[in-house]
């Protein structure tokens, strides 16, 4: 989607909330286009679901604001309600009308305030389809599995069309291959409809594959807004990094101004290199396990001297666990079993690998 030629549908500027004197937002920003779908991921408690209680209008804000279609719609004492607000939400606690059918649970949805075009619940068969409910229309929720409920909520959220949809982990509770197959389905009605959308989740590839942009969380900050592919490419700071699981983390100093050549482990590692990083600061350096590759007895460019400690096999490819000569653990892929004990190099990508600047205690 090109995100620059469509129009601005949420501003959100300077969130904040708190419960209690636990602060779970701190300074949220960001301005949102209409269409875009937004992935938000982050460790459980950095303020993803709360983020999305704010805007679906659920929770008040404690400072700052957030204006749909240029009105302000959250303030500190000012708050539309959720049913004004043209919005959907679903939520890791979704609920299904005991009483009725799925069909009946899938179009009361239809009777939202906003709701007045009737023939747009021409919908409902497409939508009942794409999340295979076919066949189970006439049924009670407590005859359905958690997936079947958490689908049949989803599908009165979409049915209405609204302007946004927030969903909060809405396939964790299915099986990774319905779950694989649902992502593909649900990125591509989202893109058809039009609709905007707040996408939770924990898991990083979930968030790149379904994302426009992907809002990285911490602590209750945003850490990084940017492409999934930038992300990917350029995590901007170490908690980014080690929240999209670049998981090797390992301390150096740099060597030059820039960071782009690190003393690290018994060697010297090129790097991406990193503004305000100075000659002789103390670094971390991260790199993924698919980025390193092992060369037995030779040694190569950005190579470190490692001893095996176990092997675990992952399908096409072993994970190797392996000590370094500062005694950092790391891990790398491996097509062949290397027993444990046995000791080389392992050679990393300098274009994958990330500094940082140390962190200091507080």
């Amino acid at each position: 989607m090109d995100a620059e030629r469509k129009e601005m549908i949420l501003k959100i500027e300077d969130i904040s909330k708190k419960f209690g004197k636990t602060t779970v937002l701190r300074g949220i920003s960001m301005e949102v286009k209409k269409g875009e779908i937004m992935g938000v991921v982050g460790a459980s408690g950095c303020g993803k679901s709360t983020l999305l209680g704010v805007i679906a209008g659920m929770l008040a804000p404690d400072g700052g604001k957030i204006m749909m279609n240029g009105k302000v719609i959250s303030e500190e004492c000012n708050v539309l309600a959720p049913e004004k607000r043209h919005m959907n939400m679903v939520s890791q606690n979704f609920e299904t009308c005991s009483h009725k059918t799925v069909y009946e649970n899938i179009v009361s949805g239809l009777k939202k305030s906003w709701f007045g075009k009737t023939e747009d619940g021409e919908l409902v068969p497409e939508v009942i389809k794409l999340l295979h409910l076919t066949g189970l229309e006439k049924k009670y929720p407590s005859e359905l599995s958690a997936g079947q409920r958490q689908r049949t909520v989803l599908a009165a959220a979409l049915v209405t069309k609204p302007e946004i949809l927030l969903l909060d982990e809405p396939l964790c509770s299915l099986d990774i291959g319905l779950r694989v197959e649902m992502r593909t389905q649900m990125a591509m009605l989202f893109r058809r409809l039009g609709i905007t959308v707040f996408y939770v989740t924990q898991d990083p590839a979930e968030a790149f594959f379904m994302a426009d942009r992907v809002v990285i969380m911490n602590k209750g900050r945003i850490e990084q807004i940017d492409t999934p592919q930038n992300c990917f490419m350029n995590p901007k700071t170490e908690m980014a990094a080690a929240l999209l699981g670049i998981g090797n983390r390992v301390p150096g100093y740099a060597r030059v101004d820039g960071g782009e050549m690190i003393d690290i482990g018994g060697g010297v590692c090129r790097t991406l290199g990193r503004d305000g990083i100075h000659e002789n600061d103390r670094v971390t350096v991260r790199f993924r396990a698919e980025n390193a590759v092992w060369t037995g007895a030779v040694r190569r460019e950005n190579s470190f001297p490692v001893a095996v400690e176990g092997s675990f096999f992952e399908g096409d490819h072993y994970r190797v666990m392996a000590k370094m000569g500062m005694g950092e653990t790391v891990s790398f892929l491996s097509r062949e079993y290397l027993e444990k004990g046995t000791e080389g190099y392992i050679s990393v990508d300098g274009g994958r690998v990330y500094v940082y600047r140390a962190r200091t205690a507080a």
